[in-house]
């Protein structure tokens, strides 16, 4: 583990996870999770729950209908979660408090920034309040790279559209497999708590090169 400074920054290039880090949105993904499960005549399930926040909407879809034996396409899936993730991203999704501010203060100090996130860009569009476009020079989604978070293919995708050397960049992450994948790929992570109460914080902070608990004040 090495250490990694926030401001002014160590790091030539950032990563950044969306859900979680970036907004608090596990309550809305467990609405449309128990939404998934009861039309399906499913006991909701936790660990499922935080399975598909690993995986991603294509990954997941295909590891529900096996471990679940649905008869749905793996497509329709997909277009369920979207459908009803994006309605409930329309107007409830804001940034934490501090979090725009951080991201612009990096950017005005040269930084390159990158998304990283399973969601959907039909989700993230659907945004009202944010403009992910808008803060972040490239945006990777979980549909454009092979494996989900706990492989590095999605940090080490955004570092090659940053142009980025991975041992320059740094993870911000609020899940446990994501900062160990950043680790693989030679990037550094910072741990970022968030109000999911199944997030592994204790676990994480070990894990990460920083861990903060929230985005107020971190750019002096």
């Amino acid at each position: 583990m090495t250490t990694v400074r926030l401001w002014p920054p160590s790091f030539s290039a950032a990563i950044f996870d969306f859900d979680g880090t970036l907004a608090e949105t596990w309550h809305l993904w467990r609405r449309v999770d128990e939404i998934f499960f009861s039309s399906r005549g499913l006991e909701f399930d936790e660990d499922a729950s935080v399975m598909l926040a690993t995986l991603g909407f294509a990954a997941g879809a295909q590891w529900c209908v096996e471990r679940y034996r649905l008869k749905d396409e793996v497509s329709d899936i997909v277009d369920e979660w979207n459908r009803l993730g994006a309605a409930l991203y329309e107007t409830e999704v804001r940034l934490r408090p501090g979090a725009e501010g951080y991201l612009r203060a990096l950017r005005a100090a040269g930084i390159p920034l990158a998304l990283a996130t399973t969601n959907d860009p039909h989700v993230l569009g659907a945004m009202r309040h944010v403009d992910v476009y808008d803060l972040f020079d490239e945006v990777v989604c979980g549909r454009e790279v092979a494996r989900g978070k706990d492989h590095p293919d999605i940090y080490l995708e955004a570092a090659r559209r940053l142009g980025a050397r991975p041992e320059g960049c740094a993870v911000f992450e609020d899940i446990l497999a994501g900062t160990l994948s950043a680790h693989r790929a030679g990037m550094r992570a910072v741990a970022v708590r968030s109000e999911d109460p199944r997030q592994p914080w204790g676990e994480l902070a070990r894990e990460a090169d920083a861990a903060i608990e929230g985005w107020e004040g971190l750019a002096g």
